[in-house]
């Protein structure tokens, strides 16, 4: 949902589910509504980077997310770098940050949107709702004159999330080797092409993909501007990947990149451009590679 499907002023407050431009998001701040914001700004080279942006200036009373700490579990060495966390630790994290069942909740990052998708991703796979990543993140909050702040926020904590069932769909490593050798599963990598090629590889140990793996890297979701493209030309862009964008239930359209972060902005260019929600292999490449009995593909 964009700021195009607010309702009357005399309706219910509208809950944004996919992007939410920055001059809706300025609105909301003016409104009397339960709002969330997380800054999930990260660098991978440096993963104290996003921390330490944050701290010198983020939008108001926006809480960090930290990527390794707050949006992933714990590592073996087998279940990729970036695996999820239980749903129910989640589910306590996300009630520490005010999180409840009509918070509207509002995710950025100033590196054109992969760890706000994953957080965007994680708090549907917990069933909630009004979740959306701010388009075009900070530069398009500082454009339309959002202001930023330096101050630590103050979470107004509440109990853990009541999660229910997962309402975003997983494949693990055994059910996606199994599509894929009876042709069940579409694999989409959403990793640089060379990368996906194996021609070079910066952070796992294995080059190469998924064998059968189409790519259709993350940053082509984007315009110029940083902002995600009109979700018309989003649609007939992933059209011409030979997808129907809907997992049916013969086929299921399943999205990884590294280590199942930039896969999530795949999720969300396809849910923004009006198809039914596919897939996520949470684990990808980083744990598909760690096992060397799984097949590799190159070229």
């Amino acid at each position: 949902m964009t700021e195009k499907d607010l309702a009357s002023s005399s309706a219910p407050p509208a809950r944004f589910r996919t992007l939410i431009s920055a001059e809706a998001l300025l609105a909301l701040y003016t409104q009397p509504r339960d709002l969330v914001v997380l800054d999930c700004g990260f660098d991978l080279a440096d993963p104290a980077a996003g921390e330490r942006a944050h701290a010198e200036a983020h939008l108001p009373g926006a809480i960090y997310a930290h990527l390794d700490r707050d949006l992933a579990g714990a590592k073996t060495g087998r279940n990729g770098r970036h695996p999820l966390p239980g749903r129910e630790a989640f589910a306590e994290r996300v009630g520490r940050w005010g999180i409840g069942p009509a918070t509207q909740v509002v995710t950025y990052d100033a590196q054109g949107g992969p760890y706000a998708a994953r957080a965007w991703w994680m708090l549907r796979w917990l069933g909630h709702d009004a979740v959306a990543v701010l388009d075009g993140g900070p530069a398009a909050w500082r454009a339309v004159g959002g202001r930023f702040e330096t101050r630590p926020p103050t979470a107004r904590a509440r109990p853990p999330y009541p999660a229910g069932h997962a309402t975003m769909q997983t494949v693990d490593a055994d059910a996606l080797l199994a599509a894929i050798g009876n042709g069940r599963a579409h694999v989409v990598d959403a990793r640089a092409g060379e990368r996906y090629r194996g021609e070079v590889e910066p952070l796992d140990p294995v080059a190469g993909h998924i064998p059968g793996a189409l790519n259709r890297f993350f940053k082509d979701n984007l315009g110029a501007d940083g902002r995600f493209k009109a979700a018309a030309v989003l649609r007939a862009e992933w059209e011409q990947l030979g997808l129907d964008g809907a997992s049916s239930g013969t086929t299921t359209i399943v999205h990884q990149c590294g280590s199942g972060v930039t896969a999530c902005h795949n999720l969300l260019a396809m849910a923004h451009a009006g198809f039914a929600d596919t897939a996520l292999y949470p684990g990808s490449w980083s744990e598909w590679c760690a096992d060397p009995a799984r097949p590799v593909a190159r070229g």
